[in-house]
């Protein structure tokens, strides 16, 4: 395990925000070995207490963190913030504009107050006509398209994960590591705005930029134009779902062979890549009827040494059982605040030929570590329960 990868060790990350976007952030900082302070109201973070869909949320984004809690609704709360900043290389937070100012916790007050601090600012919209409109990830994928690529059409449809969010949170921390870098060149701090909107702007680009060449709009994906010969889900002889795909007159030629197809080699009709993709409309079917024939294990024991893209089509509670997800590395063990654990993955890389992230999954509980990152500050039991507020007692 590559456990001394730790390129952010030394560096203290504040962060302040709920939900998904704020706190997958943070999560991304600490993974590369930050230590980051979750500030969360006295009663906790709302994501907490979530149910349903949103059960997953917090457990999921705060691995690895430290939590305090602190009443920023009272000048205690306030102050003791204030001297945490003082300490802080980056502040996180996904505040209402208006709501950060109003607490004094503007980013532009806090570059004047904190010359060295980079505060990254997780947004719905960067600064333009929508700069204060509320923003979730459903309602961008709605505003730019993304949904409506996704479901067919009349029927727009929202991604299956919050991939907006998470994309979000992942540019506020490539950003931050982009500040670092120039902070140590100029030594100066910066302050950084993501924007949900833009990020899922981004994911649609491909199809922007079709629209501005050609001049046409792309159908939505489930009715898209196919580019390939077979890029289609068909069903086993059992009845089980699996996706292949044959992208190349090779892939073509070998998946032909395999389902023992062999006519559509010789065929006329079918000599070349668009000659198969136009038509699809008549092969498919035969193709379709040559896999219901066979069996899910034998085509897999065929097509992996083949080289030919396939998948079964799973649900995200079997990629607990998959052997690759199974492997060292693939899935990290997490301790959860009202006991019992939980296993999430960690970052989809590897250095030096071993898993980047071996260090501190636990997931804390509220205010957990409040007395003693306070107490570090110089506060004393006075201070820390007027700053922390009610509610924020440490758990033992």
């Amino acid at each position: 395990m590559a456990d001394q990868f730790k390129p952010l060790e030394g560096i203290r990350v504040v962060e302040m925000s709920h939900m998904i976007m704020g706190p997958s952030c943070g999560m991304f900082l600490g993974f590369l070995g930050a230590e980051v302070i979750k500030v969360e109201p006295p009663e906790g973070d709302k994501t907490r207490h979530l149910t349903g869909m949103g059960s997953g949320f917090f457990p999921t984004f705060n691995r690895g963190k430290r939590s305090i809690t602190l009443d920023l609704k009272s000048q205690a709360g306030r102050a003791a913030l204030d001297k945490l900043l003082s300490t802080a290389d980056v502040f996180v937070e996904n505040f209402r504009d208006e709501t950060l100012a109003k607490m004094g916790f503007a980013p532009d007050s806090l570059r004047t107050k904190f010359p060295t601090l980079i505060v990254s600012s997780c947004k719905g919209f960067l600064h333009g006509p929508y700069e204060n409109r509320t923003a979730m990830d459903e309602v961008v994928q709605m505003m730019t398209g993304m949904a409506y690529m996704t479901g067919p059409t009349g029927r727009p449809l929202r991604i299956g994960s919050s991939a907006n969010d998470i994309m979000g949170g992942l540019f506020g921390a490539f950003a931050v590591l982009g500040a670092l870098l120039q902070r140590g060149k100029d030594g100066n701090g910066h302050t950084i705005r993501v924007g949900l909107f833009e990020n899922c702007l981004l994911l649609v680009a491909q199809h922007m930029v079709q629209f501005d060449i050609e001049g046409r709009e792309a159908p939505p994906m489930p009715e898209r134009e196919f580019s390939w010969p077979v890029y289609d889900i068909f069903e086993t002889i059992e009845g089980r779902q699996i996706f292949i795909g044959a992208v190349t007159e090779g892939q073509w030629a070998l998946l032909c062979n395999i389902l023992d197809l062999q006519e559509l080699l010789t065929d006329l009709r079918l000599q070349t890549r668009m000659d198969q993709i136009n038509a699809r409309d008549w092969t498919i079917p035969i193709v379709s009827e040559a896999v219901k024939k066979s069996a899910f294990d034998d085509l897999v024991a065929a097509f992996e040494p083949a080289g030919i893209p396939f998948s079964p089509i799973n649900r995200p509670a079997e990629m607990y059982e998959d052997p690759h997800v199974m492997r060292a590395g693939g899935l990290f063990t997490s301790h959860l605040p009202q006991g019992g654990t939980c296993r999430a993955p960690g970052f989809p890389f590897e250095v030096d030929g071993a898993p980047a992230e071996a260090f501190g999954f636990d997931i804390p509980g509220i205010g957990d570590d409040t007395g003693e990152v306070l107490g570090a500050l110089g506060l004393d039991e006075a201070a820390i329960t007027a700053a922390r507020g009610s509610g924020g007692e440490e758990r033992e």
